[in-house]
């Protein structure tokens, strides 16, 4: 992306006027309309990168243009930022629902204008980045075994979105704290750093869930190794009270340490320290993340037949059978636009682990009620 191109579509060109003198700074090119129909018709001869476009107009308003530009082939991943002076959530909701990827209040705040602008900017350029790997991708994937057949389709969506919305916070954070870091307050400058950090945080959870999945199907179809995972030991000392300390601290980040029953059995297991500790957060993160405050999340482990147990069990939105028929990477249910945003990995990878070491993956599911999911893992025997 060269000079990003910015199309603004608003009914008053005052409007139009004040987001030019807050962006005069910037290095974007912008482009005005008068109408959605002007903006709809010239969509080609703009070629925007992102576009600003004002819920209330009259003729055609702001939901309608956005859901007709949504329903182009072309322009469904240009990032649309909608300006509004609505504040009802179910307006908020019928701006999302029409395909929006973002909303601003009026009036404009110069910091938050720039800020989303630079995020979904990003978005947009990793997107571009995202298809002309895909674009060699779909060249040399019959190279690989029929199994990893899976990623296709919703690996450059999936990888784009989850891997580049912390990316892009990260970046448009810091561009705005360089930009202005002479006149920025200090307490200003501490709040986007901090939403920096949270960011950086969450796509290093990403990129090692990632790398964790690759190395598992590496393993899988017998491909040389590149990881020190090979020297593991596969043995692991499950400690009740230290695995107990683990998750309550998990749930306490989520203010859900009221909601734990555990009951844990000490054991040695056949598989590394570092896949336990895969196994069990991932389990955890899960359970918090589908399950509301205030009902419990039951943790439990045992040894039953010469196998160890360990179960998590929630009462949140469950899944139905056909949700369980899709389990698998890079696959996603009934996401909404308010929930947590998560790549549907977790499970996949998991039943790897399992499966490398002998062991069964159970997942007991009522939607709209409950899950329990069991990993049942061989105990360590000595070899001598």
């Amino acid at each position: 992306m060269n000079i990003p191109s910015i199309l603004v579509v608003d009914d008053e060109p005052n409007n139009f006027d004040v987001i030019e003198t807050l962006l005069t700074e910037q290095n974007y090119q912008l482009h005005y309309a008068a109408n959605g129909v002007g903006a709809i018709a010239n969509l080609d001869t703009f070629n925007p990168d992102l576009i600003l476009l004002d819920v209330m107009m009259p003729g055609i308003d702001g939901i309608e243009v956005c859901r007709q530009i949504r329903a182009m082939d072309q322009w469904q991943v240009v990032p649309i930022i909608m300006v509004t002076a609505l504040t009802a959530k179910s307006d908020l909701a019928a701006c999302l629902s029409a395909g929006a990827d973002d909303f601003i209040s009026k009036p404009v705040n110069a910091l938050e204008l720039r800020a989303r602008i630079h995020s979904m900017l990003r978005i947009k350029q990793q997107y571009d980045n995202i298809q002309s790997l895909a674009h060699l991708q779909n060249n040399t994937i019959h190279l690989l075994e029929n199994s990893l057949s899976e990623l296709r389709g919703n690996l450059a969506s999936s990888l784009s979105h989850e891997l580049n919305t912390p990316l892009n916070g990260m970046l448009g954070m810091i561009s705005l704290i360089k930009e202005d870091l002479e006149t920025m307050p200090i307490e200003e400058i501490q709040e986007l750093i901090g939403y920096a950090e949270e960011s950086a945080l969450r796509l290093e959870a990403l990129t090692k869930k990632f790398l964790i999945y690759l190395e598992l199907e590496l393993m899988a179809h017998r491909l040389e190794p590149t990881y020190d995972y090979i020297l593991e030991e596969p043995q692991t000392y499950f400690d009740a009270n230290i695995i107990q300390s683990s998750l309550m601290k998990i749930v306490k980040k989520a203010d859900r340490q009221g909601d734990l029953v555990i009951q844990l059995t000490d054991a040695v297991l056949a598989l590394s320290d570092r896949y336990l500790n895969t196994i069990i957060r991932e389990l955890i993160d899960n359970a918090i993340k589908f399950s509301q405050s205030g009902t419990p999340i039951k943790v439990r482990s045992n040894i039953l037949d010469n196998r160890f147990v360990f179960s998590v069990h929630d009462f949140g939105r469950g899944m139905t059978e056909e949700h369980l028929r899709k389990v698998g990477a890079f696959m996603q249910f009934e996401r909404k636009f308010y929930e947590q945003q998560g790549v549907g990995l977790g499970l996949k990878i998991i039943n790897k682990i399992v499966e490398s070491v002998g062991g069964e993956l159970k997942i007991n599911s009522v939607y709209n009620q409950e899950t329990q999911v069991k990993v049942i893992l061989p105990l360590w025997v000595d070899p001598e």
